[in-house]
């Protein structure tokens, strides 16, 4: 018997009969905590126990998610909504079945005395800013009635250094780790604001297949979505647990140190939260996702979501 089938056993799961399923699983970023409930289910046997063998594919500045999707190689990915309401106005027979972040952890980080509070104090400011983001955070600009000319960017390449020195005065980036390495580094408290807060509510990490596999693999997608919810909840109900196991295997060589992967595993649970269940995508706020995409010149459908899966699980 293998470790996933034993560790089933273990967990209350009776391992499924007969041959697994090999699912193919795109993932949108290098392996960190972002994924972590993922590779539980896999290691616990979590999706041995649906039926399922989870080939899970480590995403990357590379990688293409959508493209995955579309050319066969993944039956189900991760995509943020900005891509994938481009590629659906290009005729991509893409569907969203459920989202992992409840509000996307992309923000404006400052140090604490900076007094940045939202975007009307970024006036006079230089932000450092990557590539990737600089149209989401000029929407944010816009729509806080703040002048492009108003706000020095510069690029950003994940260094804190120029933050804790002075250089700039704040920057554009997941608020899950560098809130923690400016403060490991400089010793100095930071503060930040998150886009969805400010009038950007766009979606990221959305679990999301073609309407073909929806189709086809109904089922396997329902299994999919429950395994790996409580790969989640057993990360969540101790944050600190997973990413010291996983320092020598899933995490190595992604250059965070364990600290820092414990700050991000526990900062991301309560933005992922939902009351009706981890993947749980409220109507009011697909509303809100959808209307603020005209800020970034992209206009999605309602269409692009199946949410009947999530009742089944």
């Amino acid at each position: 018997m293998g470790s996933g089938a034993i560790a089933a056993m273990a967990s209350g799961l009776a391992p499924a009969t007969g041959a697994l399923e090999k699912f193919n699983f795109q993932s949108i970023w290098l392996n960190d905590p972002e994924f972590i409930g993922y590779m539980i289910a896999i290691d616990n046997g979590y999706y041995a126990a649906q039926g399922l063998s989870v080939n899970y594919m480590p995403g990357g500045p590379d990688v293409i998610p959508e493209a995955a999707l579309l050319s066969g190689k993944a039956d189900i990915s991760l995509t943020n909504l900005t891509g994938s309401v481009k590629a659906w106005e290009k005729g991509a027979p893409l569907r969203i079945i459920g989202t992992q972040y409840q509000k996307s952890p992309i923000g404006v980080i400052s140090l604490e005395k900076a007094n940045i509070n939202g975007p009307k104090d970024l006036v006079g400011k230089t932000v450092a800013c990557p590539p990737l983001s600089l149209a989401t955070f000029q929407a944010v600009l816009k729509v806080a009635g703040v002048a492009r000319d108003q706000v020095r960017v510069v690029p950003f390449t994940f260094d804190p250094t120029p933050l804790v020195r002075g250089d700039i005065d704040a920057v554009v980036e997941f608020v899950t780790e560098l809130p923690f390495l400016i403060e490991q580094k400089g010793g100095k408290k930071t503060s930040y604001f998150l886009f969805w807060d400010v009038g950007l509510p766009l979606f990221i990490d959305l679990v999301t297949v073609t309407s073909d596999t929806l189709k086809a693999k109904r089922s396997q997608l329902v299994k999919f979505l429950r395994a790996s919810r409580q790969g989640w909840m057993e990360n969540n109900a101790d944050p600190t647990k997973y990413p010291a196991k996983y320092a020598d295997t899933w995490f190595k060589g992604n250059g965070i140190s364990l600290a820092a992967e414990n700050f991000y595993n526990r900062t991301q649970i309560s933005l992922m939260s939902n009351p009706k269940g981890l993947f749980t995508i409220d109507a009011a706020a697909i509303d809100s996702s959808l209307a603020a995409l005209e800020h970034v010149g992209l206009t999605g459908s309602k269409e692009m979501f199946d949410l009947t899966l999530l009742a089944e699980l």
